[in-house]
């Protein structure tokens, strides 16, 4: 705790225009609406302002958590007051490159790149139009809808290595995507700064027409008007994680003010007052049921704080090509 105090000071005193919110409630800053207070939250203006923030971080050993929309977290009540969260949220430069690839900084909305791609004449992003994360957490994940992920319109992305205080670009096949899955997970110390997506010429009419009738499924299918996360648990192999908690009669079971949604059982709600206590019981609850009424074990899909945030000094032993900082070496 002296570190991170004394990181915050000299973060203050270096960045004294910098958005730097102390003691914050994060239920303030996610889809659930649900959370206790965070030691501090940064929202830097631009990337040189994040580096920054990273740099006097690193300098006394506080590893930050990196925080998009908070579309797809839990933080638990109780706060974490040793937490240091980095908001990528004003990173949200846009544009067409000379070769017809869009640019998008992490803190672009999904929504934003799938409309910006569609007002471009450009195809391949419709099932993003109504994912309701920004372009940093949809790669963390490989977000995706209705048959799309990201994976498949992602060229490349530059990211920040905390450990070396350098950046690097990385192709599509060194992001390793999978399914909700990519190698930013397992790679402590990974700042996703922006991406590169290449996408085919289409019809702009046909591609509106196209993300209307997505979202016209989701508005029919999900609990669009209640807080919540998202998919609460991943698609198991051979099945789809709602099927299974609707055959196990929990659509609708409550816990406290946490509930499995009553219109899309693959979601839990917040129907009001839910604690992350409620939450979490209750999809313990709904492993537990599911896996005795089908033997399958169903893995979440949100993010449970908290993990270890203990900074790692190394990497996947992958090459990768640096665009800045520090000298050549493997991350």
């Amino acid at each position: 705790m002296e570190q991170l105090e004394l990181a915050i000071e000299e973060i203050k005193k270096e960045l004294p225009g910098l958005a730097l919110y102390e003691n914050e409630p994060m239920a303030e800053h996610c889809s659930f609406h649900i959370g206790g207070p965070v030691r501090a939250l940064a929202v830097p203006q631009d990337v040189t302002g994040l580096t920054k923030i990273c740099y006097l971080l690193k300098k006394h050993e506080i590893a930050p958590y990196i925080l998009g929309n908070g579309t797809n977290i839990l933080f638990p009540d109780e706060g974490l007051k040793d937490l240091f969260i980095i908001s990528t949220e004003k990173l949200t430069k846009l544009f067409l490159l000379p070769d017809g690839a869009i640019y998008a900084e992490a803190g672009v909305s999904l929504a934003k790149l799938a409309g910006f791609a569609q007002q471009n004449g450009l195809a391949g992003l419709e099932f993003a139009s109504g994912i309701p994360g920004s372009v940093g957490g949809g790669l963390m994940m490989n977000a995706g809808a209705y048959g799309g992920e990201l994976k498949d319109a992602a060229e490349s992305a530059v990211i920040y290595f905390l450990p070396e205080q350098a950046l690097y670009e990385l192709s599509n096949e060194q992001c390793a995507f999978g399914y909700r899955s990519s190698l930013f997970q397992k790679m402590p110390g990974c700042v996703i700064l922006s991406a590169v997506f290449r996408l085919e010429k289409g019809d702009p009419e046909q591609i509106a027409a196209k993300m209307r009738e997505l979202n016209a499924k989701r508005r029919e299918k999900q609990p669009l008007d209640l807080p919540s996360a998202g998919s609460a648990f991943k698609r198991p192999e051979g099945g789809f994680a709602a099927a299974l908690i609707d055959e196990a009669g929990l659509k609708g079971y409550t816990v406290g003010g946490a509930q499995v949604s009553e219109k899309h059982a693959g979601f839990v709600v917040n129907v009001g007052g839910a604690t992350s206590h409620d939450v979490y019981d209750l999809m313990m609850h709904i492993r537990k049921t599911v896996y005795e009424h089908s033997k399958v074990v169903l893995e979440p899909e949100m993010i449970l704080l908290p993990p270890d945030y203990k900074l790692e000094d190394h990497g996947p032993q992958i090459p990768l090509h640096r665009v800045w900082g520090g000298t050549e070496s493997r991350v």
